[in-house]
């Protein structure tokens, strides 16, 4: 054993001792047909942050793979909205050499292409895969990866008509981190749209989770409404912006679904657990066989407007009757 030997295995050790604490290892029942029957695979899971969405949409992946009788080993590691810690975990899964990476979220999708470009990786909660160089295109991925999308191409206009029509707002404010590519897209995209229809955009920036609320504060008074993007930073803080929203009674709108039950108003979206089962059934397809590179990018398959009557009441919005026919209502 020669001394760069001894010095890499020290470094993979450490790796491995500093991502203990944010990984674990989880199983799945099932039998495989084909050339895999009888296999147990290694599944590699790399998620940015823990949040309800990201977390349904790992538990749609599961559920797919059991529903497709694969039987499969996960080792899921949380970078917890630590960059460093995520790149981290991408070098030590590509090291282990899992069957498939599962990489739920913009950073993550990306962390783990840069540290393979051989290993399949099945990616979700990503809204612009191509403006993030993980694919060619949607239809021809063209490497070793392909996904789901978490932005169905009707949320963004639908909810910008339904903040000037229903609740007759003319600005409205929106905070992202302008470190994540998959919330700069998404802001790029409703500022075009909020051009086609007259409405004017207010934002702000932010870092981590603990200068959601102050950002928040510093919009209040200068919009009529918010509209949160599905950025990994604000949603893990979206009780922040809940509360300015209810203390300045600022309707607040969100692009996932999951917010409303930590009292967002409304949303027009989907569930991340069908986007996470939608790419839990890529990744048999890979893992039976087919290349990443041949299967197209999906998107969301149905788009529903929600709102949440006890979040309305708080930031003193009425619901109107004819609403009754256009949303599903939670409280």
């Amino acid at each position: 054993m020669g001394k760069k030997t001894k010095v890499w295995l020290g470094m993979a050790v450490a790796a491995g001792l500093m991502l203990s604490g944010c990984g674990n290892k989880e199983g799945a029942s099932g039998e495989t047909g084909g050339d895999g029957a009888g296999k147990t695979y290694k599944i590699g899971v790399t998620q940015i942050v823990e949040h309800p969405s990201l977390d349904d949409a790992y538990k749609g992946f599961k559920k797919a793979l059991e529903d497709k009788g694969i039987k499969a080993e996960f080792d899921v590691k949380n970078a917890q909205g630590d960059a460093s810690t995520n790149t981290t975990i991408a070098t030590t899964l590509v090291s282990q050499k899992p069957d498939l990476i599962f990489a739920n979220s913009t950073p993550s999708s990306q962390a783990a292409l840069s540290a393979t470009k051989d290993i399949p990786i099945i990616f979700s909660s990503v809204t612009d895969p191509v403006g993030a160089e993980l694919v060619a295109s949607l239809d021809k991925p063209g490497s070793n990866v392909t996904g789901t999308i978490d932005s169905h191409p009707e949320a963004i206009p639908s909810t910008m008509k339904f903040i000037k029509e229903e609740l007759g707002g003319k600005k409205v404010g929106m905070l992202y981190n302008a470190g994540e590519q998959n919330s700069v897209s998404q802001v790029e995209s409703v500022k075009k749209v909020m051009g086609e229809l007259g409405l004017e955009p207010v934002t702000a920036s932010v870092s981590t989770t603990a200068d959601v609320k102050q950002a928040a504060e510093s919009l209040a008074g200068k919009v009529d409404a918010f509209y949160i993007v599905t950025d990994n930073t604000v949603i893990s803080a979206i009780e922040s912006v809940v509360s300015v929203s209810n203390d300045k009674k600022i309707p607040l709108l969100t692009a996932d679904l999951d917010s409303l039950k930590r009292g967002a108003f409304a949303a027009y979206g989907f569930q991340y657990y069908d986007i996470g089962y939608q790419a839990g059934e890529m990744a048999a397809q890979v893992l039976e066989g087919k290349k990443p590179g041949e299967i197209p990018v999906e998107v969301p398959g149905k788009l529903k407007l929600m709102m949440n009557k006890k979040a309305a009441e708080a930031m003193g919005i009425k619901i109107k009757p004819e609403w009754d026919k256009m949303a599903e209502y939670t409280e």
